[in-house]
């Protein structure tokens, strides 16, 4: 089997003059559970090559037993150093795509048209479409086959709008994860800020947060295994 991680090619976040990217941890832990399970994992990002690292997810209070183990392992740092254009990419190629998050995809890839097609091509085939923290807000411009927003109806989670004032970025960010989910029709569910939280609604995976990656990642593994 071979699964697709997507991963933002956006570094700066908004005019604050810092940079952002993609969360370490929600790419680790995903990135282990498909590899673990002898599934084949392409990487790709808008501009290929090596994508931006959130700084903040490189602090020492972001690491976990996966970032870890990644800062050992060259193969995973070499496939990450050269991840392929997304606009090279065929969506029939692949049996499922998943989205890291970090706050770098609500720039680019929420908008990325080349993202949204291959999403609309995974779904409308009936292949496992997963997304966890910030990266269920690349599903805002995403349609059904019958042209109404894939969320309308379904149930899913993402970060949520405590968490992002958490952080401090509520007025920085360009939208709200919660608030456009909500807004586009979708049964938006959360649990408590920072716990483990994902929701599977026929073959979309969402996780609400960092905590929540690999938890997320083995939703779309079972679904890939149905």
């Amino acid at each position: 089997m071979k699964v697709l991680m997507v991963l933002t090619s956006h570094d700066r976040l908004g005019d604050t003059g810092k940079k952002t990217g993609f969360w370490l941890e929600e790419f680790a832990a995903p990135w282990y559970v498909f590899r673990d399970a002898g599934i084949n994992v392409v990487l790709a990002s808008p501009a290929g090559g090596q994508p931006p690292l959130d700084p903040k997810s490189d602090e020492p209070d972001a690491q976990t037993l996966d970032t870890e183990r990644f800062r050992q392992d060259l193969v995973a740092q070499q496939a990450l150093a050269n991840t392929q254009m997304l606009a090279n990419i065929e969506s029939s190629t692949f049996d499922a795509v998943f989205y890291p998050g970090g706050h770098g995809p609500l720039w680019d890839l929420a908008e990325d048209r080349k993202s949204i097609e291959l999403i609309e091509n995974f779904y409308a085939n009936g292949k496992p479409v997963g997304a966890v923290c910030h990266a269920p807000g690349v599903l805002r411009h995403v349609k059904k086959p019958d042209g109404t927003p894939l969320v309308a109806g379904k149930r899913v989670t993402g970060f949520t709008n405590s968490e992002e004032k958490a952080v401090g970025l509520t007025n920085v960010v360009p939208f709200l994860v919660e608030d456009v989910l909500k807004a586009l029709g979708a049964d938006y569910e959360k649990t408590d800020d920072w716990g483990v939280f994902t929701l599977t609604d026929g073959h979309l995976v969402t996780g609400q947060n960092p905590a929540s990656s690999a938890a997320a990642a083995e939703e779309l593994l079972k679904l890939l295994h149905q």
